[in-house]
């Protein structure tokens, strides 16, 4: 199916992951994707080649809202629509509450929930044109579980969850929908910001089905919300986690 044909996608934090994930599988329901990382171009370019012409990179500090004005200019002049925004942009480092300094812990809250802010309020008018507009903030399990040595990361992606559920409310007069998808014990590569280690709750915790999650399958579920399908879902938090956490 293409059913995302003729409409147009903004991944934050699309070089790899998760974010890889779904921009390709929005890129295979039709959508054209642009593709956007804050340092590495060349993750960034990856995703985008493999994609192919439906595809350009945008470089930005999601943080920086001039910066992201300047993505979405971009991807109009490229375009001329935007349809469909998935806010997946984070950082998710670990370290015990008593030796978190306020500037680690700002920057955590900048990225994963300034950021998300920032992109939303920068395509919401071609979002209310696009008649079907569609916002999937990426959260996470922890922000329902709490885990320690996370104060940072458990906090911002609860924040994304009450934006979630601010945002619906607030959009769906314009027919927006607003979703937030939480994954959970994902077999992901961690980057340089969680020092290349896997979280230690991974360590404490099983899940029900006794595999980690693929990326793939956070992707599938995104293009779900995009599509026909998920017309009639918003203000909802969609947990991908295997059984680990039950919950509402």
């Amino acid at each position: 199916m293409a059913e995302l044909k003729g409409r147009v996608a903004l991944v934050t934090g699309a070089g790899r992951n998760i974010g890889r994930s779904i921009a390709l599988e929005l890129a295979a329901a039709g959508a054209k994707v642009v593709v956007n990382g804050r340092s590495n171009r060349a993750e960034a370019e990856a995703v985008a080649a493999e994609i192919g012409p439906d595809a350009m990179v945008a470089m930005a500090d999601v943080t920086d809202r001039a910066a992201v004005d300047a993505m979405v200019a971009a991807t109009l002049k490229r375009f001329g629509r935007l349809d469909i925004l998935v806010n997946n942009a984070a950082v998710r480092g670990e370290k015990p509450f008593e030796e978190l300094d306020f500037a680690t812990w700002r920057n955590v809250l900048a990225i994963c929930l300034d950021g998300a802010f920032n992109c939303c309020q920068a395509a919401l008018a071609a979002l209310k044109a696009s008649g079907s507009g569609c916002i999937v903030n990426i959260g996470g399990l922890t922000a329902h579980t709490g885990a320690m040595d996370r104060a940072h990361v458990v906090t911002a992606k609860a924040g994304l969850v009450g934006l979630t559920r601010a945002l619906a409310h607030d959009l769906a007069a314009h027919g927006i929908t607003v979703n937030n998808v939480s994954p959970g014990m994902m077999d992901t590569v961690r980057g340089a910001s969680a020092g290349h280690q896997q979280p230690k709750h991974h360590a404490t915790h099983s899940t029900l089905l006794g595999r980690r999650g693929k990326p793939e399958e956070i992707g599938s579920t995104v293009r779900w919300l995009a599509g026909p399908g998920g017309r009639y879902v918003t203000g909802q938090v969609i947990h991908l986690n295997g059984g680990t956490y039950l919950g509402g």
